[in-house]
């Protein structure tokens, strides 16, 4: 089997993380994994939601969106239904779930940080490069904290990044592009810790059910790329280890 773009089955795409990208968020990158490209920007709010007054604990929260032409034909701007589609609200509940599992709240204090992913150009993958690249924001807006003495330790216990795996032409697959996932399978995402701890697993069988031996594959493939893009984020952030992020 040959792949659309020619890459091994285990072999990802070229992954590029761009550091303060915009100069008005607390944190701002650009992350490029192959043709997909996400802004993803972190915003501090000195308040919370109502539901966390007074408790002491700080929130991480998301929010996603695609630019119209992001994507092959035309897609309508939200803002003409006056709601927010049902893919991307279950796609900004996956991000902030996934910034919140190494979130110390207690740490961060009675504030909130909105990480806002916006997807200038979608060549599949976009929730994964939106929840590795929104880690990088929102370490750069709590290392801005930490600096500034309004915090007095990081809030962030470890790295957490995803990666999309999947089952092409009967043959499991890391980090799909768009042809790939358009015709997959069997098509999952894995959301790992920098320590190598799953944080979410999502997956379903498009074409057919896939078996506990393919489901070991993946999770095996989505291992090895979410290695590689924690890898890809401490290089962004100058960290050479991921003891460092203290």
């Amino acid at each position: 089997m040959a792949r659309p773009d020619l890459r091994r089955n285990d072999e990802m795409r070229k992954v590029k993380i761009t550091t303060d990208y915009t100069i008005y968020a607390e944190g701002s990158v650009l992350i490029e994994v192959g043709d997909t490209r996400v802004l993803c920007t972190a915003t501090v709010e000195e308040t919370t939601p109502a539901f966390l007054k007074d408790t002491g604990l700080g929130w991480v929260t998301a929010e996603y969106s695609m630019l119209p032409r992001a994507t092959h034909t035309r897609k309508k701007r939200d803002i003409k239904t006056l709601k927010l589609d049902g893919r991307s609200s279950e796609i900004q509940r996956l991000i902030g779930r996934a910034l919140r599992a190494v979130v110390d709240r207690k740490a961060l204090g009675e504030r909130q940080i909105i990480i806002d992913c916006d997807v200038l150009q979608a060549d599949g993958g976009t929730r994964c490069a939106s929840i590795t690249g929104g880690y990088v924001a929102l370490y750069l807006a709590c290392k801005k904290l930490l600096d500034t003495g309004v915090i007095e330790r990081m809030p962030l216990t470890d790295a957490v990044s995803a990666v999309s795996v999947g089952i092409f032409e009967d043959e499991a697959v890391l980090d799909l592009n768009y042809a790939e996932d358009s015709r997959a399978i069997a098509d999952c995402n894995v959301v790992m810790t920098g320590s190598g701890d799953f944080v979410e697993i999502q997956g379903t069988g498009e074409g057919r059910p896939f078996t506990r031996e393919e489901l070991t594959k993946l999770l095996s493939l989505g291992k090895k790329g979410t290695a590689k893009l924690c890898r890809a984020q401490r290089k962004a952030l100058g960290l050479r280890a991921p003891e460092q992020e203290e």
